[in-house]
Parts: structure tokens; sequence; C-alpha cells
């Protein structure tokens, strides 16, 4: 599966790959800036690449919708995509992450500081991209969305370091963090091709559940993954004392003395005990009820396509939520 997925994912770009082009010329011309500083950083987050799933979700979401090529669902997909970089540059800071998409994080390159100011200058920078699309119901979608992420993050805060974060805190946290910036690319999608509030509501649904299904798997592969292909240690949240589904399953299925190993291990952070929290995290079956929760989330999302006529852009949103659940990286 692992071999087949970026083959999918290129194959889903094609279906939109004008878009994604003036969307990749439109970051690069956004991200300049008379201030060397920026420049270097912004460069050096461009060429790390990653995914960009959330730019791909919106240009398919308005293309299925009914929006031309080209239309202002381009602007509106680099927004997104600036605002979750912003939202990286920051998350590393705070994480104290030296490696990101395997590489050294901006933050290790260049400094706490420079990364914080350089993901303000992303923050400000969306937002004059979002006056430009001059629509007010924008503006309201995303200042709001960037609101409850910075509450997401918050939480998480609050819950790192805690063995007794419940399963709803914690989907409060990924809905917030992860979930909510899909969710809100999926309503300015449909909001910029003039869709009406049926399709409106079907994406906002669907950009809400492929998120949680995102994050889910995330947090998974985080005790499963192969660092090579992820670009990420494993065992990171564990390092941190972040408590994510795996854990929190296996902190309420496991043995006593599993749950005294997972409870140390989440106060103490660090990857002493790394392996043997992976063998409680699996013999306890966190990783097959995070994945069977992440599952469920991907099935919603097709459902809430429903609605949506027949296209090859609402086929690739259904390939899309496939992946989302499928990867391994």
């Amino acid at each position: 599966m692992a071999a087949q997925q970026p083959s999918l994912i290129q194959d889903l770009r094609l279906t939109v790959q004008d878009d994604l082009a003036a969307a990749d010329a439109t970051i690069r011309r956004e991200l300049a800036s008379d201030v060397l500083l920026v420049n270097q950083v912004s460069e050096y987050i461009i060429g790390a690449g990653g995914k960009r799933l959330r730019p791909l979700m919106v240009l398919l979401a308005a293309r299925a919708a009914g929006a031309p090529a080209l239309g202002p669902q381009v602007l509106g997909s680099v927004v997104i995509e600036l605002i979750h970089t912003a939202t990286l540059l920051h998350d590393d800071v705070v994480d104290g992450s030296a490696q990101r998409r395997g590489r050294h994080t901006a933050n290790s390159v260049w400094g706490n500081s420079a990364s914080v100011l350089v993901g303000d200058f992303l923050y400000s920078r969306s937002f004059q991209m979002m006056v430009r699309l001059q629509s007010v119901r924008v503006m309201e979608i995303m200042s709001d969305a960037t609101n409850v992420i910075a509450e997401g993050e918050v939480l998480q805060l609050m819950n790192a370091g805690d063995p007794d974060t419940s399963e709803s805190r914690y989907l409060e946290v990924i809905y917030r963090k992860t979930a909510r910036l899909f969710e809100a690319g999926g309503t300015v999608a449909a909001v910029l091709c003039g869709a009406s509030p049926t399709i409106e509501q079907a994406l906002t649904d669907y950009g809400r559940h492929l998120g949680n299904a995102f994050q889910l798997v995330d947090d998974s592969l985080d005790y499963c993954g192969d660092p090579a292909e992820r670009g990420k240690n494993v065992g990171d949240d564990l390092a941190e004392g972040k408590p994510t589904l795996p854990i929190i399953h296996a902190m309420r299925n496991g043995t006593p003395a599993q749950q005294a190993l997972l409870r140390r291990a989440i106060e103490q952070g660090g990857l002493e005990d790394l392996p043997a929290v992976i063998a409680a995290i699996e013999s306890s079956g966190g990783l097959a009820y995070t994945a069977q929760l992440a599952q469920r989330e991907a099935d919603q999302a097709l459902a809430a396509l429903e609605p949506i006529p027949e296209s090859v852009h609402k086929e690739a949103l259904r390939q899309l939520a496939g992946f989302s659940v499928s990867r391994s990286y």
C-alpha cells in the first residue's frame, strides 16, 4: 500500500493540476518579502514540500461544487495552506521539535524567535489575501477557525503530561487543532463558488470528518510508522508527554502494570520506555481502536458527499478520504 500512496496523490493532483500550479506560484509570490530572514525561512518551508492535502482538498471541493478552473478557490487554497504552515512553525517551537518532513525544523536552524515571527508573518499574509477575496463571509469563517485552532493548541498544552486525559478531551483537541481547518476549507470552497446551502453543508461536513480521520491516523503512525517515510521519529508524541488516543485506550484497557508504565511515561515524557509503551499499546488494541475510529470518520466524510453531483472531482474527494486512513506517512 505504501508504494501506491504517492501515485494515488499524484493522480488526484492531476485532476486539478492547473489550479495547483497556480496555487504553488501564488505561495511563492506571497511569501516574498523585503526582509531577508523572512525569505530564507519561507524558501526553506517551501523546499520541505509536504503532502499539501489541505489546498488539494479545497481545490477538489470547489471543482466538485461547480467552480471553473483557476477561479477564486486558488487564492482560498493558499490562505488555508499558509495558516496551516504558520501553525506548524509555532507547534515546532512549543514542542521543541527538531525534525519535520525528514529535515531539520525551522526553529532548529534559525532559532525559536525567527520561527515564531515568520509564523506571525504567514498568519498576517493570509489575512491580507483574504481581504483580496472581497468576501466578508470568508473572513468570518477563517477568523473563527484560526481562533478555534489557537484554543486547540492551548488545550493540547494543558493535556500534556496528564495521564488522566479522557478520550473526549482528546477528540476535542484534534477537532480544534486539525479538523477545524479542513472543515473551514470545505466551507470556503463552497462559498467562493456560490454553492447552495446544501452543497456548502456537505463540503463543510466532509472537511471536518476528513480532518478527524487524518489526525487519528497521524497519532497512530507516531507509534507504528516508518521514520524514513514519515520524516518524523517514532514516539515524538510520547517524548512530549502527549496522551493521544492509542495510549489513552491502552490506559483504559491495559493490565495494571501496563497502566502504571503508561502513566509514568506520559507524566515524565522522554523515550526511555518506548518499546514497552508500544508493546502495551499493541497488546491492548490501542492501534486497532484508533484505526476503527479513523475509518468511522472517513466513512462519514464519504456519506457527506452524497448531495454533490457525480464528477471526476467528487470521485477524487472519495479517494482522498480513503487515502486519509490507508496512508503510511
